[in-house]
């Protein structure tokens, strides 16, 4: 028998799962709108902003604590007006406050709390807060009164506090908007990477103590500096990094997939959330180490993972999820641990103690009482300690991981976030087209062309000047809001990909349409570089600027590099321009502060370079032409595109113009800085060329 919801708010009638989670609170939610903020000017209060995401573990600890207590939800609804936001829809609203929170306490996160005067001004806020004093955090309830009595006796002092705020984050958007006429030099990229190396952690890989975070942009830099130098200590770093991921419990040994990041500095204990955006560029980063190591773990690693995204986060119509939870049944991490008993019980006691000693089980735990499955020695040191040959060891091991994880599956599983996300998407759609090309994968291909029929047959719109106009999500047939920067971006990225993948023109004209409506509606005129909002977007207390690298790239970033491979693609320079102009203004910073703009140091690594500009014509369906294509992707070639076509045409892509069939077989032309190398029709001279 069900039980009906003592309380329903207005967030019942939303798509966002986590609006959707708070919709039975007993506060008197309103979701961001105009509805909010004029019902907080008719009652002169506060407005009380939350803002959070459906896979953040402390958020969900703060609804149980605040938003689901009565008499809490009953001074929020006395004395403010209470909006909560999902972030990964309004990654606008999240960037403006998440700013400002960090002004006022030098650090920010998630849930985010800030207090705002009735026209959105920010006056107070922060973060997580316990329901009582504790963490030498003040207690909700009691911060609720004090700021509500403060709002009665000093309201005046507040809105002019907000003032000053709102002047602050107009000078904290100068970033990038400062060009210089100095020529961009690789020093720039050289400077950059001392200073990752002195944040490397050389006994266990990545960068930094705990709590340590995956960082694909910054590994796919210094396999990039690699590539250009030859250095080895760029490439042994990364190896270091990517071996000590997915052999701890920052990858999922069962099932695939990484979560979130790790608690700890030697990736044993996660934050269990899982999360598209990181698997997406961690599989490309996993690839490209397998096209320079030719090392089977990497393309095992990959492979995995995209598969966990097929069988996990891909919906029947071709979009991909946004995030598993941390949570099961309130519970952190229930899901994926393990007893010693369970195990046992489940493969015998011989095998059992085989795969306890490769995966670290034992009786009292390695976390919380409990089992996080990471490797600790490898096959052959399991093999020779128990007496086994290689083969058998193998045989128990993938055995019982077929056993476990259809064991786990029974389980009840963790919380999905099933709303799709076109930047997301577009990174997702990077991965399964990239690892389709290196991997030779027809189903990885499949699912990168049925994720691009669904977004823009979906998500995808005309507007009344004929632009191509994307929405930020969809979920459960609801498309909607208007599309961010990265979302464009990171889109058009992904249809280039598409492009090399599949030789269809079709998805090079669209990325291109992305990519124009990019410069017409978001593009700074005054100071380049471009807005993470459109020019016809509802009016918010600031139109920032985005160019920090954090856990996605920057829409600018990835605006960038767009910019850059269809100057090539197209023979547009005036592409290549606005880039340099772009990269002028941060090369500076980039120096400075290279792990927070690791994609732009990418980007200028391009700018750089002399790509190589690679034109294949041939039927794909035949092996000779396949034999061509597989040369192309055997090794890590960066900073290059390819354009493939069955033949070329007039009003095809101008790489391809004016290049023919030879004798009518398959033939591949090489360009580097302006100079054409003869074309081949042998995988064996198009390798030589493309040493």
């Amino acid at each position: 028998m069900t039980h009906p919801h003592p309380y329903t708010n207005r967030l019942i009638d939303e798509t966002s799962p986590y609006l959707l989670q708070h919709a039975h609170n007993p506060v008197d939610w309103y979701a961001w709108g105009d509805e909010a903020f004029k019902v907080a000017k008719e009652r002169n209060c506060p407005i009380l902003l939350s803002v959070g995401y459906s896979a953040c573990h402390w958020c969900h600890v703060m609804e149980r604590e605040s938003f689901e207590n009565p008499d809490v939800a009953d001074i929020m609804n006395r004395y403010f007006v209470n909006v909560k936001v999902d972030r990964e829809e309004r990654p606008d609203v999240d960037a403006i406050y998440m700013t400002v929170v960090q002004l006022l306490t030098g650090q920010g996160g998630w849930p985010m709390t800030v207090f705002l005067t009735p026209d959105g001004r920010p006056f107070y806020g922060g973060t997580y807060f316990p329901p009582h004093d504790m963490y030498g955090k003040p207690g909700f309830s009691r911060l609720l009164y004090a700021i509500a009595e403060a709002w009665t006796v000093r309201q005046a002092e507040l809105e002019q506090q907000g003032t000053d705020i709102v002047k602050e984050l107009e000078r904290e958007s100068g970033l990038g908007t400062h060009s210089t006429t100095e020529l961009l030099t690789p020093a720039v990229l050289d400077n950059a990477y001392s200073k990752l190396v002195e944040r490397f952690d050389a006994n266990y890989g990545g960068f930094g103590g705990a709590p340590k975070f995956p960082q694909p942009d910054v590994l796919n830099f210094l396999l990039k500096l690699h590539a250009r130098t030859r250095r080895q200590d760029p490439l042994n770093m990364v190896e270091k990094t990517l071996h000590g991921m997915a052999l701890g419990g920052m990858y999922d040994q069962l099932g695939g997939g990484f979560h979130r990041y790790s608690t700890d500095a030697t990736w044993l204990v996660p934050h269990f959330e899982k999360m598209l955006y990181d698997n997406a560029q961690l599989v490309q980063t996993y690839a490209r180490a397998y096209q320079i190591t030719r090392k089977p773990f990497y393309k095992g690693v990959a492979e995995e993972t995209l598969e966990y995204v097929l069988r996990e986060m891909t919906s029947p119509e071709g979009g991909f999820y946004s995030a598993q939870d941390a949570d099961t049944e309130g519970v952190e991490g229930k899901f994926f641990v393990w007893s010693e008993q369970e195990v046992e019980a489940l493969l015998g006691k011989r095998d059992a103690e085989v795969v306890a000693a490769f995966y670290d089980i034992t009786p009292h735990g390695n976390w919380e009482e409990a089992n996080i499955l990471h490797v600790v020695k490898d096959a052959r040191g399991v093999a020779k300690q128990f007496g086994l040959t290689l083969e058998e060891t193998a045989e128990i091991l993938d055995g019982a991981r077929v056993k476990l994880f259809e064991h786990r599956e029974k389980r009840t599983k963790p919380g999905l976030d099933d709303k799709i996300l076109t930047a997301w998407n577009g990174l997702m759609l990077c991965a399964f087209a990239e690892c389709a090309l290196v991997f030779e994968r027809e189903d990885f291909l499949s699912a990168a062309l049925h994720n691009a029929e669904f977004v823009m047959s979906t998500l995808s719109f005309r507007d009344k000047e004929g632009y191509l106009r994307l929405l930020r999500t969809a979920r459960n047939g609801t498309a909607k809001l208007n599309a961010y920067l990265e979302d464009y971006a990171c889109y058009a990225e992904g249809l280039l990909w598409l492009y090399e993948a599949t030789g269809s023109e079709q998805w090079l004209q669209t990325a291109t349409e992305l990519t124009e409506t990019m410069l017409t509606y978001f593009w700074d005129a005054e100071h380049g570089g471009f807005f993470t909002t459109s020019s016809d977007h509802e009016a918010l207390l600031h139109r920032p600027k985005d160019w920090d690298d954090n856990a996605t790239p920057s829409g600018n970033s990835v605006a960038m590099e767009v910019l850059l491979r269809l100057s090539l693609l197209l023979g547009k320079s005036e592409y290549r321009e606005r880039v340099a102009g772009m990269l002028r203004g941060l090369s500076d910073t980039y120096q400075k502060m290279p792990y927070g703009f690791s994609r732009g140091l990418s980007v200028l690594d391009f700018y750089l370079d002399s790509p190589k500009e690679i034109a294949l014509l041939g039927d794909p369906s035949t092996p000779e032409t396949q034999a061509l294509r597989r040369v192309l992707y055997e090794t890590y070639l960066p900073n290059r595109v390819v354009a493939h076509a069955k033949e070329a045409t007039p009003e095809g892509t101008p790489l391809l113009a004016g290049r023919t069939l030879i004798n009518g077989k398959p033939t591949a032309y090489v360009c580097t800085g302006f100079v054409c190398k003869e074309p081949v029709q042998t995988p064996e001279a198009l390798r030589q060329q493309l040493k």
